[in-house]
């Protein structure tokens, strides 16, 4: 069983297009496994469109794998989202990691779409149900309550068969929903108290289910940085988990490369295998360095625990 750290961003972090594909570039010929991009369509901050970024990696890379954590399904047409997965697979050669949520009560993206966030969970039902077919039937037909279909089918179909269809959110219904259709879970930024439980219920409930979950297709985010912690792009962040009323000690790792690993190992112990660690850093060379330093300090230790 593999254990891989991919790093993630959330809002755009760097000046402009040249620096994001650097940086896509250090990653892609290193050792870090896999790029995750933040997914929010409306918004005051910069965020890359997630499904937009996947495709331009897909083109800039050769190696690295690239995922977005998670795409609300709620807001996106399953047809076009499951024809935008298989084509980025495809022109990839494979390296799509998809991670899909219902996005939250309060996300921005309701008011501005006319969409309300009642009734978004049967509605991700029913959409990642359509696109797990589409990926892999020839002809789909789907009469649902939110979404009906006849004779739908893609090609070309994803080079991963089949395509990973990994699944967000803690509540119960997010483990049901990763229990019954997902093939891996990501958590979000959590704790190692709170992932742990959220893996069991979802190993037990996929055993009603008899379905069977790889054990290390279970992930976890945390934002880090290798330096001290009165750095600037650090202690912002920890204010504004503390005035969130949040213990930032337990939310993200910032201190030596050790600190970085005993965080890792401390959510290893409760199940998880793979990592999206987020950088605190500031501007773009500051974002190199924090990936040259995880990739040479970190991943060794902590791919070497497969």
């Amino acid at each position: 069983m593999s254990v891989r750290i991919g790093l993630g961003t959330s809002t755009q972090p760097f000046s402009g297009p040249r620096a994001f594909f650097r940086w896509a570039e250090l990653c892609d010929a290193g050792s870090i496994d896999s790029i995750w991009q933040t997914d929010r369509l409306a918004s005051e901050e910069p965020y890359l469109e997630a499904l937009s970024a996947m495709a331009a990696l897909a083109g800039a890379t050769d190696r690295v794998k690239f995922g977005m954590n998670a795409v609300v399904v709620t807001t996106r047409d399953p047809l076009v989202l499951a024809k935008q997965c298989a084509t980025i697979d495809y022109l990839s050669g494979g390296r799509l990691l998809p991670v899909f949520g219902i996005g939250g009560a309060m996300a921005p993206e309701w008011e501005p779409t006319g969409r309300s966030p009642k009734g978004r969970g049967a509605c991700a039902d029913e959409a990642l149900e359509i696109m797990q077919r589409l990926w892999s039937e020839e002809s789909v037909d789907f009469d649902g309550e939110h979404f009906q279909y006849r004779g739908a089918s893609i090609s070309p179909r994803p080079v991963q068969s089949p395509l990973p269809l990994w699944i967000g959110g803690h509540s119960k219904a997010a483990i049901r929903r990763t229990a019954r259709l997902g093939t891996g879970w990501l958590g979000g930024v959590q704790d190692p108290s709170t992932v742990g439980p959220v893996i069991e219920a979802i190993q037990r409930e996929a055993e009603v289910q008899g379905r069977v979950i790889q054990p290390d297709h279970f992930g976890a985010t945390f934002p880090f940085r290798i330096g001290e912690p009165d750095d600037a792009a650090a202690s912002g962040y920890v204010r504004a988990l503390e005035r969130a009323g949040v213990d930032a000690k337990n939310w993200l790792a910032v201190g030596s490369a050790a600190d970085v690993i005993e965080r890792c190992r401390q959510y290893r112990d409760v199940g998880v295998h793979k990592f999206v660690l987020i950088p605190l850093a500031q501007g773009d060379d500051d974002w190199m360095e924090q990936t040259r330093r995880i990739t040479h300090e970190v991943v060794p230790v902590v791919h070497a625990w497969e």
